[in-house]
């Protein structure tokens, strides 16, 4: 079964990598024409995205508390507070306090994707959510690596100002460890495996979504 919970995770992973050209925004900061404006808002949408991230993997967490994925969840939670406290140096590298970071309205093409893992949280199989978060964490992983890299290469951003996508850029075994052991603990079955996929490519779509958005609000 541990087996077939690698490949499983390998296979959807593979299955749902975005395109390269999909993402509009990401080549836009790759080539220092993204004003800090524009970084600056995707700061202020991530603060919301990482609140309700947080809260939606704790709810997910107590739901499973008597299984490993609660465990696996929980520590989810951790990592998005870990980030929250990161994404203030990003945010403050864009020239918004707090205040202004919270006085951002929501942007609805931003906030799908935490609409989404809410109602994960509440109606999703637990072991296909796992699935789907792992996926996505792969691509969201490389976009945070390539995003750091640019903002110390043209935006002159210190370790402060970029720690928000490192943390997140960095490699994580641990939990995919601990991903492909609460996969094996439940018994991974065909519906489960359907699932997962199927809740993976939405993650995948609000998370394409998310960036295209800010994208769009670049000038002309």
């Amino acid at each position: 079964m541990t087996r077939t919970a690698h490949e499983a995770l390998r296979g959807i992973r593979h299955e749902l990598a975005p395109a390269e050209r999909e993402n509009r925004l990401l080549p836009l900061i790759e080539q220092g024409r993204a004003p800090l404006g524009l970084l600056g808002e995707l700061g202020a949408q991530q603060h919301r995205i990482i609140t309700s991230d947080r809260r939606s993997l704790l709810v997910l967490a107590a739901r499973c508390a008597d299984s490993p994925a609660g465990g696996y969840f929980g520590r989810l939670a951790e990592g998005e507070s870990a980030a929250l406290a990161a994404l203030a140096g990003f945010t403050s590298a864009c020239g918004l306090d707090a205040a202004a970071v919270r006085a951002r309205e929501p942007l609805a093409g931003c906030q799908a994707y935490p609409g989404c893992l809410a109602w994960l949280a509440l109606n999703g199989e637990p072991t296909a959510v796992v699935l789907a978060l792992t996926a996505n964490f792969a691509a969201w992983g490389a976009y945070c690596g390539r995003t750091a890299q640019a903002l110390r290469e043209h935006y002159g951003f210190d370790p402060a100002g970029c720690a928000f996508f490192d943390y997140f850029a960095a490699p994580a075994p641990e939990l995919e460890d601990e991903a492909l052991a609460v996969v094996t603990a439940g018994g991974l079955t065909p519906e489960q495996l359907t699932e997962g996929r199927r809740y993976g490519r939405l993650l995948q779509s609000y998370e394409l979504m998310f960036w295209n958005t800010i994208a769009d609000l670049a000038p002309a």
